[in-house]
């Protein structure tokens, strides 16, 4: 369903919400209350991003021999408070 309302977002602009939403057959209201969330998700987005880049400096740095253990103490001594799931594997 976000996909419908990512389109919505994205055509507002040549077509009106009510219209949009009548074709697609979704609430207008649900729209509006999809926006706040989607807002919030693109900040974390780009927070995830920028802990990518950041574990994969400390990784490219380190010649390819540290792993979450020493990333996640590396982020730590670096004043960056990251749950040790989150700097784990994903991203290294």
């Amino acid at each position: 369903m976000s996909d419908v309302y990512a389109f919505i977002e994205a055509e507002k602009t040549t077509h009106g919400v009510a219209l949009l939403c009548r074709l697609l057959k979704v609430a207008r209201s649900s729209f509006y209350a999809w926006l706040p969330g989607e807002q919030a998700r693109a900040v974390r987005r780009a927070a995830d991003d920028a802990l990518a880049h950041e574990i994969t400096v400390l990784h490219v740095a380190s010649r390819h021999t540290y792993g979450v253990p020493r990333i996640h103490a590396e982020l730590r001594r670096l004043d960056r408070r990251v749950n040790r799931k989150r700097s784990g594997a994903d991203h290294a």
